[in-house]
């Protein structure tokens, strides 16, 4: 199997910055697409950022400009700088991956989440 664990998260001023970093490990075959998913208190899973293997990203209207993220294919970690933080960016932040792991011989697809980290935003 493939775990993801996240690191970075915090509690932080409205305006400030914070980086959150997720690091694959385990069986791994390969690792794909990468990304950040958000979730806060009521609300839906959201897509904050995407990242795919060759680095093409995509990222959610509400934090363009404002986040960047990256990745380290040979630590197989994806990145998430947040920058100008608002208290609507408060939220349990999840990291994913999209890849293939190896048991017995054999590949599998898989779908992989991390724990989560939160962040938190005072105004």
């Amino acid at each position: 199997q493939v775990q993801l664990v996240e690191s970075g998260g915090g509690l932080v001023q409205a305006g400030g910055s914070l980086r959150v970093s997720c690091a694959a490990s385990g069986s791994i075959f390969s690792i794909n697409a990468m990304g950040w998913y958000r979730q806060a208190p009521g609300k839906q899973r959201e897509l904050v950022a995407g990242i795919t293997s060759s680095g093409s990203t995509n990222y959610a209207d509400s934090v363009k400009g404002r986040f960047t993220i990256s990745r380290d294919n040979a630590k197989n970690t994806v990145y998430l700088q947040m920058n100008s933080l608002k208290p609507e960016d408060t939220a349990v932040y999840y990291c994913n991956a999209e890849g293939a792991h190896i048991s017995s011989g054999t590949y599998y697809l898989g779908n992989y989440w991390g724990q989560g980290t939160q962040v938190t935003v005072s105004s």
